[in-house]
């Protein structure tokens, strides 16, 4: 059993010991913990936490305990059902709530299951918020409300048709032109929420054919619901076939989008930012941000409108934080999360589609000839094992001082960026490794600079 206690939240495998797994106990501990913070800090006069979930197998279950334990800490709790992660951090707003919790553990497997929190603006908590809820929790700092003053509960099924009506009400969003271009959708919902809420999106886009690959939303994935090319052979047997323009792919909480090509060639989640980004500057004037593992295509379409890209850390809270401080329109990380500035700090699969069918439509062709319009980059994961008592930031460290004549990046590890390609190295939270993401204009060569470089590395260990 595994249980990850990190700065956006709590996520663990089901069952098990308490402390070990994410077992009910943990479930109420932690989101005491989060709720003591909220009543701290917040500042607005609501007293309402919006909880939605994906649908896994446990989240009935751990919904029930989430819910049961805001209201024991005298919060108002508005469950939304079944419902994205963007969706949940629309109804914060929406609902004037002083907060939300997602339940959702992404793009991992059916054992898994988190607590995803979220401040007043439906936003991730920062580092120093997720700090001090995990100080809570470890103390446990917290008092439960009387009989007298015990939270509420409500249920409210209408926030996919808001979020819905949000997406299409974005001036970008051109319903017209994709009605007119008649296209014909293929989707892989991978069995939660995405099977619930795509349909009815294209459906209001003007989109009349749509086939549906695992839209049940049972919990019960058909395959790792990562959406990643190894896991998407059905889908893309089906584009192989004819008969379709392009494929949606999502992962649970439908935060992350993929799409394949109508030759069942994957397009590749990198691209899906930008694509996007390039639609978005085309019309909208505005810098761009995404993390440093992603691809530098975006930093090349951003200049070819004139305008500013820059990197952040890793992770969406370091995104978003970035967008606001340069003033970016579109943003986002390579993983296929688009974060659009006019609609919410989130990332949003719903807002990807709409907008990748408006510049689809605008633009005419195929989907395989769009992604050939931008520069083609290829990205290599590789990871490096040390042992627990490896000092990784030393030679993290010893990395930057070797390279320092080459342009170094160190807000999240050290990212040597070269003339006609880059490395990023960067240690992880939860294991004694480096990973290491490399990008080039061929896979091999992408490969080669990362295998160079973790030949570095091991040198210094």
């Amino acid at each position: 059993m595994t249980l990850i206690k990190s700065i956006s939240g709590i996520r663990g495998t089901i069952g098990g010991a308490v402390g070990e797994g994410l077992t009910p106990l943990d479930v109420v501990k932690f989101t005491s913990a989060y709720a003591t913070f909220i009543r701290r800090t917040t500042q607005v006069a609501s007293n309402k936490i919006v909880v939605g979930r994906d649908a896994r197998i446990s989240g009935e279950m751990v919904k029930n305990i989430v819910c049961g334990t805001l209201m024991g800490m005298g919060f108002d709790v508005v469950n939304i059902g079944l419902a994205s992660t963007p969706t949940t951090e629309l109804a914060v707003a929406m609902e004037g709530a002083c907060g939300g919790i997602i339940l959702t553990a992404s793009h991992n497997p059916r054992q898994w299951n988190a607590l995803k929190l979220l401040n007043e603006h439906g936003e991730f908590l920062n580092a120093a918020e997720g700090n001090e809820v995990l100080r809570i929790a470890d103390a446990e700092e917290f008092d439960y409300a009387d009989v007298e003053h015990l939270g509420k509960y409500t249920e409210d099924n209408t926030y996919d048709q808001k979020h819905i009506d949000a997406v299409l009400a974005l001036e970008l969003v051109d319903v017209e032109a994709i009605r007119k271009a008649n296209f014909k959708v293929a989707i892989d919902a991978v069995n939660s929420v995405g099977g619930v809420i795509l349909p009815k999106l294209l459906n209001q886009l003007g989109v009349n054919s749509v086939e549906v690959l695992y839209g049940e939303p049972t919990g019960d994935f058909q395959h790792n619901p990562e959406p990643l090319e190894k896991n998407l052979g059905d889908i893309m047997g089906l584009m192989k076939r004819g008969g379709h323009d392009v494929a949606f792919v999502v992962d649970p909480d439908v935060d992350r989008l993929a799409m394949i090509c109508e030759n069942g060639e994957m397009y590749g989640e990198e691209y899906t930012l930008v694509t996007v980004a390039d639609y978005v500057l085309k019309h909208t004037p505005g810098n761009t941000v995404s993390n440093l593992s992603s691809t530098r295509a975006l930093r090349d379409v951003t200049a070819k409108y004139g305008q500013q890209y820059n990197a952040a850390a890793v992770g969406e809270v370091n995104v978003t934080t970035k967008m606001k401080e340069t003033g970016a329109v579109i943003g986002g990380e390579g993983n296929g999360g688009v974060i659009y500035h006019a609609s919410h700090y989130g990332r949003d699969a719903l807002v990807g589609i709409a907008l990748f069918l408006s510049h689809l439509a605008h633009e005419g062709g195929t989907v395989s000839q769009l992604r050939a319009t931008y520069p083609p980059y290829f990205i290599a994961k590789n990871r490096i094992d040390l042992t627990p008592e490896t000092d990784v930031d030393l030679i993290l460290a010893k990395v930057k001082e070797l390279f320092k004549d080459e342009q170094v990046n160190d807000i999240d590890g050290v990212k040597i960026d070269f003339p006609d390609r880059w490395v990023h190295l960067r240690k992880s939270n939860t294991e004694p490794i480096i990973r290491v993401y490399s990008e080039a204009s061929t896979m091999e060569a992408a490969d080669e600079l990362g295998k160079q470089i973790m030949d570095v590395v091991y040198s210094l260990a």
